[in-house]
């Protein structure tokens, strides 16, 4: 699939795209940052340089492969696009990325929208939290 994946996105197939591919593809947690990636790679005994990974991740999502994200007080993450509209809440504590879907949220920001005489062609919304003690 990962092949053709690439092909479609008009990319060739090469050995670090397909690595790094199978590796987003792959991972749990589902966000990594371009330093966990090479390390993963690394530690798999592949030979791939962090200059190509983050060459790479730029290719990815220029072909609209990954989505990055840059939540404040890190470093941007990368994950795949899988066509699926989801929000984050980032732990402000330990980093960790929480993904959910909202309809009453999402339906909800339509409304403010067409109440303003908008529509919404992009959004992105990141909840900061901490757990409760």
């Amino acid at each position: 699939m990962e092949t053709q994946d690439l092909r479609n996105a008009g990319l060739k197939v090469t050995h670090p795209r397909m690595r790094i591919l199978e590796l987003l593809e792959a991972s749990k947690p589902r966000h990594m940052t371009a330093e966990d990636i090479y390390r993963h790679l690394g530690g798999q005994g592949d030979e791939i340089g962090l200059a190509t990974v983050y060459r790479v991740l730029t290719q990815f999502e220029a072909a609209g492969l990954v989505l990055k994200h840059n939540f404040e007080g890190g470093h941007a993450v990368y994950e795949l696009d899988r066509g699926q509209h989801h929000d984050h809440m980032v732990d402000v504590d330990t980093g960790k990325v929480i993904e959910f879907q909202s309809s009453e949220i999402e339906q909800l920001q339509q409304r403010i929208a067409t109440e303003h005489g908008c529509e919404i062609v992009d959004h992105s919304l990141v909840l900061y939290v901490r757990k409760k003690k």
